[in-house]
């Protein structure tokens, strides 16, 4: 009687000799089954997630509100058998060739470009993230997005603090209208389609979207599927909230802005890398669209001194997308769960499938 294994907690006899809560088996070295699995968290979490993790394993974490530096995630993921991460870790082939034990990954967050999926694939590593619980609140920060951007918010905003507000004027601050507009969206999942559902209620003409298949929900929503050509020329106010990859990678660039109506306002709450922003650059200062609104940039943060914080009519936001108290704190404990349940070999909440 060498070893012995615990099976869920359960009191499970299997043709073996029992003990209490411990089966013993010749399947499993005694010491490792009972040391709980470590696993290693990229960022200062709340308490809640925390709570979820330390029930069932050993946990280190990062105790900063800034990215872990690279040397100290190297350090520390060598014997880990979970990581929890967020999107500004970059989880490569350096970092996977030092953690050997290695058996999820749990990102908090819907993209996942920040991951090597295909190292993480040729390992046999689980992938959990966060798609569903961020919906509304992306949805709400892009129509707020929209809103400040196209009504001139920020811009009006400051020149009432800088004084420039001397009395009311028939059209002063006027900018665009979403009445009878055509909004157009560039990707048209969960999230395009919860900000097509509120942008209805302000009257909007006509929902477009372009994606790689039809969506179901279009009909119910109202929306027309178009090709990527028809979708620059028609559309006043363009959305983009697609996933990114080598596909999507500057789709946006200056031969589309050239092809948008010169009274467009074009919204990005994706990824910054969708956007070419040297040609943004040039479509805002050429006047070939109305004005941008970007929650997401490359590099993030922009550095103050780059061009487009030049524009009044660009409205920049640093990628609060899911910044709702209550949207993060069900982020960071799904985020939790999946890495808890993947390490008890039970069906993640949220699984990312490749």
């Amino acid at each position: 009687m060498n070893s012995f294994r615990i099976l869920n907690n359960k009191y499970t006899l299997l043709g073996n000799i029992f003990l209490g809560n411990i089966v013993l088996t010749s399947s499993s070295n005694v010491f490792s089954k009972m040391v709980k699995p470590k696993v290693y968290v990229t960022r200062k979490m709340n308490e809640e997630a925390m709570a979820i993790l330390e029930k069932d394993c050993d946990v280190i974490s990062w105790s900063g509100t800034d990215p872990v530096p690279r040397a100290e995630l190297l350090k520390n993921i060598e014997q880990v058998d979970g990581l929890y991460c967020v999107l500004t870790d970059k989880i490569d082939k350096n970092v996977l060739d030092v953690a050997k034990n290695l058996k999820v990954i749990s990102t908090m967050s819907v993209g996942y470009d920040h991951l090597d999926i295909n190292e993480i694939k040729k390992r046999g590593i689980k992938v959990g993230y966060t798609p569903e619980t961020l919906t509304d609140a992306t949805a709400e920060l892009t129509v707020g997005l929209l809103l400040a951007t196209c009504r001139r918010l920020i811009e009006a905003n400051a020149a009432a603090k800088g004084g420039k507000w001397q009395t009311w004027s028939p059209f002063w601050m006027c900018g665009t209208s979403l009445k009878n507009a055509t909004v157009g969206f560039f990707g048209f999942g969960r999230i395009g389609q919860e900000i097509a559902r509120r942008l209805k209620t302000f009257k909007t003409k006509e929902i477009l979207y372009t994606s790689r298949n039809a969506k179901p929900e279009a009909a119910e929503i109202g929306a027309l599927k178009v090709d990527f050509e028809n979708l620059l020329a028609k559309s006043d106010f363009l959305i983009v909230c697609c996933s990114f990859n080598e596909s999507t990678r500057g789709k946006f660039n200056l031969d589309a802005f050239k092809k948008m109506k010169k009274n467009a306002v074009f919204i990005n709450s994706s990824r910054g890398g969708v956007v070419n922003q040297d040609d943004l650059v040039i479509a805002l200062k050429d006047k070939l669209i109305w004005g941008a609104g970007l929650d997401v940039t490359t590099p993030e943060p922009l550095p103050i001194d780059h061009a487009l914080f030049k524009f009044e009519n660009c409205v920049i936001l640093p990628h609060i997308g899911s910044a709702a108290i209550d949207c993060r704190m069900e982020m960071a404990a799904l985020t939790a769960e999946n890495i808890v349940t993947a390490l008890r070999g039970e069906p993640m909440p949220s699984e990312l499938k490749f």
